[in-house]
């Protein structure tokens, strides 16, 4: 073929070409393109494999102290999730289960106390941009959990979420999941619910 040919009908062929200026086409092919700056796409894009984070999570254990006895451990503190309002489309917050337990004990008892099966127990709280949204406590080895999802719309400014594990009571000593937060894009296209 040629280095470089126009026919009559309008058909460009050319090997190399570097333009300056725009480019606009209603079609075509392009093979092994490389976007060197911002791409936009105001249509539907459709790929069969995709590198990179349409899915954004993040992942983090609880602060902890020494528990009441021997190596035990009691939860305690806060882990604080941010999300920016850096996307222009509606985003979800999904929170899996974080779940929290005590522990059964034998207090042995002593003057005026008899003694017997106590407890410990915990509570934990959910904030959104400062607010309560959420309140659970658990007593024993009987869990407490929260999990959540969260609109995020678009320029509704960014959202701070605070999850915060508390012993109730003197004796500490439990458990807590890690804190793991997921962000993702809010469609409906492709799947349905009933």
């Amino acid at each position: 073929p040629p280095v470089f040919s126009l026919t009559s009908d309008g058909k460009l062929t050319a090997k190399n070409a570097d333009i300056s200026g725009s480019v606009n086409a209603n079609s075509g092919t392009l093979n092994n393109v490389t976007v060197n700056e911002n791409c936009t796409i105001k249509g539907m894009l459709e790929a069969t494999q995709v590198r990179g984070d349409f899915v954004k999570a993040v992942s983090k254990a609880f602060p902890k102290k020494v528990g009441t006895w021997g190596n035990t451990e009691t939860p305690n503190g806060t882990v604080t999730v941010t999300i920016s309002d850096d996307h222009n489309f509606d985003r979800q917050i999904i929170i899996p289960p974080i779940i929290f337990n005590g522990i059964a004990y034998d207090d042995p008892g002593s003057g005026n106390n008899p003694g017997g099966t106590r407890y410990t127990g915990y509570g934990f709280e959910v904030r959104k941009n400062g607010v309560l949204i959420a309140s659970r406590e658990t007593k024993g080895a009987i869990p407490g959990s929260y999990s959540a999802v969260i609109d995020m719309p678009s320029g509704g400014g960014s959202v701070t979420l605070e999850f915060k594990i508390f012993q109730k009571g003197n004796q500490g000593a439990g458990n807590i999941t890690d804190c793991t937060v997921i962000v993702t894009k809010k469609a409906a296209s492709g799947i349905s619910i009933r």
